[in-house]
């Protein structure tokens, strides 16, 4: 793997037109592999979002359906990988849809999924209330996967809100770059979206890429946009100059960086010796448990 690799990410207001949103995408796609990037990720929901509730149920399809095969033809033609956060999935019936999140290789194919685990079901302040969980099944699986710009940890949105699974892909699965696919509504995204992004890259000392819907999809759905890359570090490498508008963040994966930040503060020897220190005292406990139930039951013989 070279030092450096370059990577972009969307920013776009989708709408209940999958045509029109695949018009977006496909200039999105040629205008990253122009720009030399490696992989282009997507926003939440990048292939539709629905005008009203229960639309996005009718529009899912199975990853081997009609719309999956178009952005796979993209890949494929612009020989670039497309991280697609935020798929309507069909569900194990027709009143449930699967968030997936699918990551396609520079030759069309899908290399790997993740169906998001934390479902948005918020009562948002001042805004909506939303219940994500009565039409979407949760993934139970966490996702790591190797590519041409690092080791991935595949996320979806609202799973920003919950450390321990960005916790689990550095530390037990290796990632070295989050993808954080999203639709933030424009209240909570004011008040924590790129706060929390900064606090995710800086405990796990990995990559950030969050690409963002932005602005009106419909007139009741809105979303805060501003589009982020960070670096291990915590700083902002990529950013559009407008935060609402339709298009790209690119920067450079710099894998020194990444080995300088963490070889500097080792918080992983910290993290896998308390690892460590618990499994002893789990262990230590169960043969505690195991020869006292040996002297009891020879107490009672």
């Amino acid at each position: 793997m070279t030092s450096s690799v370059r990577v972009a990410a969307a920013q776009m207001t989708s709408i209940n037109d999958l045509a029109a949103n695949f018009s977006t995408c496909s200039r999105l796609v040629k205008e990253a592999a122009s720009a030399g990037a490696k992989m282009l990720c997507f926003p939440e929901n990048f292939s539709y979002v629905g005008a009203a509730l229960g639309d996005s149920l009718k529009i899912a399809e199975p990853l081997d359906g009609p719309i999956m095969k178009g952005y796979c033809s993209l890949a494929r033609e612009s020989n670039i990988w497309l991280s697609l956060g935020g798929f309507q999935e069909k569900g194990s019936d027709d009143a449930h849809l699967r968030n997936t999140h699918v990551l396609i290789d520079n030759a069309g194919n899908i290399k790997s999924t993740y169906s998001k685990m934390h479902l948005f079901d918020v009562d948002v302040p001042g805004g909506a209330v939303y219940k994500e969980s009565s039409f979407t099944e949760a993934g139970k699986e966490i996702v790591a996967v190797d590519s041409p710009v690092g080791r991935l940890g595949l996320t979806v949105c609202y799973d920003l809100r919950f450390p321990e699974i960005y916790q689990q892909l550095r530390f037990h699965h290796e990632a070295q770059v989050m993808l954080v696919p999203s639709a933030f509504t424009k209240v909570t995204g004011e008040a924590h979206w790129e706060i929390l992004l900064r606090a995710r890259a800086i405990e796990t000392q990995c990559y950030v890429i969050a690409a963002a819907q932005a602005g009106k999809h419909s007139e009741k759905r809105e979303s805060f946009g501003e589009t982020l890359i960070i670096d291990p570090w915590g700083s902002v490498i990529g950013r559009l100059p407008d935060r609402v508008s339709t298009g790209l963040a690119v920067a450079d994966i710099d894998f020194s960086l990444l080995d300088s930040v963490r070889e500097k503060m080792p918080i992983s020897k910290v993290v896998y010796s308390k690892q460590q220190s618990l499994t002893r005292l789990i262990w230590e406990g169960f043969c505690g448990l195991v020869n006292a139930q040996f002297l009891f039951q020879r107490f009672l013989l």
